[in-house]
């Protein structure tokens, strides 16, 4: 029972539309499936992926159209960030940023890799981080028809960070429940704030790894658009699923139990600090639904949900996602 990695990273969008042509047209990410929140019909979630959706590489958007702009503070997930090849990939981006006006910052480097800050068009934080030197979970595989070269293509999720005000329970239920490894440490770009911890599972790498930084400078986060909803980690399968459900009930942790999300299982509950974990199986996939050559073009629903399709598309904005639509 050892958790593979990062699943998938779920954020949240004030508008699909937006969304759609900042992670496709200028990052270049594919589109994998185009659905609805399960716990709220009336508002999409998008995921974006390489040429799969492979698990690792799946960047998750809910779609709140009323929600105010996100307040960045602790309990939080900070930031996530993106895998590229290696170090000329960094370069490139920088340039793709500039030439479209992204708002960014210079290539540095965070825990022994370089890396390149950006935000999206709401404000959401990002990374790109060089695999250039990275060993362990392998990235995924650029779409062939991204937008950007695939040599420089995004090959999935890197570290993700958490801000907390109180760092150690947070980093007790990462080892002593969910198996991660403390890696190291690096210093904080926040003037006199702690270093950031590293800790990894799995096989290691930029794909398994989380960052816990120390704040006490910040408030609360106050979640909306332009901030990250939950972190799901990777676990193989249903069995092994139904065992961490038993791991974590015998610490006596509030959970969901057994979710069942149709291109995954999952299990629910808060760390110490508020934030919201997710373990989720690396099957059955996008393709389940699918032809993998038109994946996201068409809204998807699980079966449970088919039977309300015409009640759930009248809520819904047209959002256009086949080729001939965004050509």
């Amino acid at each position: 029972m050892q958790l593979k990695g990062i699943h998938h990273v779920s954020a949240v969008t004030g508008t699909a539309s937006g969304n759609f042509e900042f992670y496709t047209q200028l990052l270049g990410l594919r589109l994998v499936k185009k659905t609805v929140n399960q716990d709220d019909t009336s508002v999409y979630h998008l995921f974006y992926g390489d040429e799969r959706g492979n698990p690792g590489t799946e960047l998750t958007f809910f779609e709140f159209p009323v929600t105010a702009r996100n307040r960045a503070g602790t309990s939080s997930i900070s930031s996530l960030s993106l895998r590229v090849s290696g170090d000329a990939a960094l370069q490139y981006w920088k340039e793709r940023f500039e030439a479209h006006q992204v708002e960014h910052d210079e290539i540095t480097e965070r825990a022994g890799r370089l890396t390149l800050a950006f935000r999206d068009f709401e404000g959401q934080r990002l990374v790109l981080v060089s695999d250039e030197r990275n060993k362990g979970v392998p990235g995924g595989t650029p779409w062939a028809k991204s937008t950007v070269p695939a040599e420089y293509g995004i090959l999935g999720l890197g570290p993700v960070q958490l801000t907390v005000r109180d760092p150690e329970p947070t980093a007790r239920v990462l080892t002593q429940l969910m198996g991660f490894r403390m890696k190291g440490a690096y210093p904080s770009p926040a003037e006199g704030q702690p270093d950031i911890l590293v800790f990894e599972t799995g096989e290691g790498g930029s794909g398994a790894e989380l960052h816990l930084e120390e704040r006490h400078d910040l408030p609360e986060e106050r979640l909306g658009y332009g901030g990250v909803h939950h972190v799901a980690f990777r676990v193989d399968n249903d069995e092994e699923l139904r065992e961490w459900i038993e791991k974590v009930r015998g610490v006596r942790i509030p959970n969901s139990g057994f979710v069942d999300r149709y291109y995954f299982r999952s299990l629910y509950f808060r760390e110490p600090n508020g934030i919201l974990f997710e373990l989720a199986t690396d099957g059955p996939g996008f393709d389940t639904d699918e032809e993998l050559a038109h994946l996201g073009e068409a809204l998807a629903l699980p079966p449970f949900l088919e039977p309300q399709r015409g009640q759930i598309e009248s809520r819904l904005k047209p959002l256009h996602t086949a080729p001939s639509d965004n050509s």
